[in-house]
């Protein structure tokens, strides 16, 4: 029998058919596909055993168009968040703080209080220790904002003194620019121009659109405490199947549980490093230690920038309050010498391992959301990052997003 992996090729005589021998196929017709040998040159079967599968074009297409439609939505999301901001910024806020205060407010249920109440009173306490903060700190704050002219003028003749041959090197930079001022002037009219500051402006529309936002996130935060349990009782009823709504539940109870203990340890952390940087700078005779050492512990928050922006604020501070060079950078080594043991002692400790995100994942995601939101969003940038690592860890698609902004 001519068969060839369970197909047998007949030849049709009339209305009887027999086995076709191989001397009746033509040498120069026959295809090998597979390991079956087609007669009259047909084509091979795209479904033959050993026929490796190929894509068609359709399908490369739609995957294209996948891809599109995938980016589009990412820059139309960008987009939305940007422009949004007034919206989405105070509710990233409340959900937050929500995440953080949510423990305390079960805590004082096992009281017998009811979520509303307990709610009420851990806002009201929140909001009078910030005012009271802030009432506290703004006068000497206010007082280094009125002055921050003069502190310039002496700060940059300290430099002159510490530094004199920097300065030379300043002067004249500064008498050739004037000598090639001095040769291209021309005799000009005189013109009176009025010009009106727009600073004032800005900053009472700045400080409108900031207390609107704080109003409502207060007021979400005041509803999302409240609500206990709702919006996950809803989302588990939307879910179609028991395997939808298990893993909704763990990926919310966990994202929960992260963000918690990452706020509360990072401020338990910011508040000690504020508390202990505010000591030493009283001990080195640093004018309002007790401000600056708060100041330390909200730039603590921002990761990268924010050290940053302590050290050289208390570098200006130690050069204003010092005559010698020595003593000036005392206080911005005192920060700097609290801040690398933090970082490299004290955080792994308490945080441990769940938390060792990718570093330059952290960067790209602060500047990412300083850029879209501001001071805000340099504040939530690793919130937000730990929760997308939450939900990629759960999530069995999303493997490779997780081990990209793994450590």
């Amino acid at each position: 029998m001519g068969a060839s992996n369970g197909f047998v090729l007949t030849r049709r005589n009339g209305n009887r058919s027999r086995p076709m021998k191989s001397a009746d196929i033509d040498p120069k017709k026959q295809v090998a596909a597979g390991g079956v040998i087609l007669a009259d040159g047909a084509a091979p079967r795209a479904d033959a055993p050993g026929n490796p599968p190929t894509d068609s074009p359709a399908d490369a297409g739609t995957d294209k168009a996948s891809f599109v439609q995938n980016i589009l939505m990412v820059f139309g999301a960008i987009a939305f968040l940007y422009f949004a901001r007034p919206v989405v910024l105070p509710i990233f806020l409340a959900v937050m703080a929500a995440m953080t205060l949510k423990p305390l407010i079960r805590w004082m249920s096992n009281f017998h209080l009811q979520p509303a109440f307990a709610a009420a009173v851990v806002l009201c306490l929140l909001v009078c220790a910030v005012g009271i903060g802030f009432l506290q700190l703004s006068q000497p704050a206010i007082a280094w904002m009125n002055e921050a002219p003069t502190h310039m003028a002496q700060l940059r003749q300290r430099a002159q003194k510490m530094f004199p041959r920097a300065s030379r090197f300043s002067q004249a930079a500064d008498a050739v620019n004037n000598l090639g001022a001095a040769e291209s002037e021309e005799p000009k009219p005189t013109t009176v121009e009025i010009k009106t500051s727009r600073v004032p402006t800005t900053f009472i529309n700045w400080t409108g659109t900031f207390l609107v936002g704080l109003g409502e996130a207060l007021v979400l935060l005041y509803l999302l405490l409240a609500s206990g349990d709702l919006f996950l009782q809803k989302l588990v009823r939307v879910m179609p199947t028991f395997g939808d709504k298990k893993r909704a539940v763990e990926i919310s109870h966990e994202i929960q549980q992260n963000i918690t203990n990452y706020l509360f340890s990072v401020t338990l952390i910011n508040v000690g490093l504020g508390l202990i940087a505010s000591v030493g700078l009283y001990l080195l005779g640093v004018p309002d230690a007790v401000m600056w050492g708060i100041l330390v512990a909200c730039l603590n928050f921002i990761p990268y920038f924010g050290p940053i922006v302590g050290i050289l604020l208390l570098t200006a501070v130690g050069l204003l309050t010092f005559d010698t060079l020595f003593k000036g950078l005392l206080p911005p080594f005192w920060y700097l010498l609290l801040h690398l043991l933090e970082t490299n002692l004290l955080t792994p400790v308490l945080l441990g391992r769940r938390f060792t995100l990718n570093p330059v994942v952290i960067f790209i995601s602060l500047i990412f959301w300083t850029w879209l939101w501001g001071v805000p969003g340099a504040l939530l940038s690793v919130p937000i990052l730990v929760s997308i690592k939450v939900v990629c860890d759960r999530v069995p698609t999303l493997s490779s997003v997780s081990e990209l902004l793994s450590s």
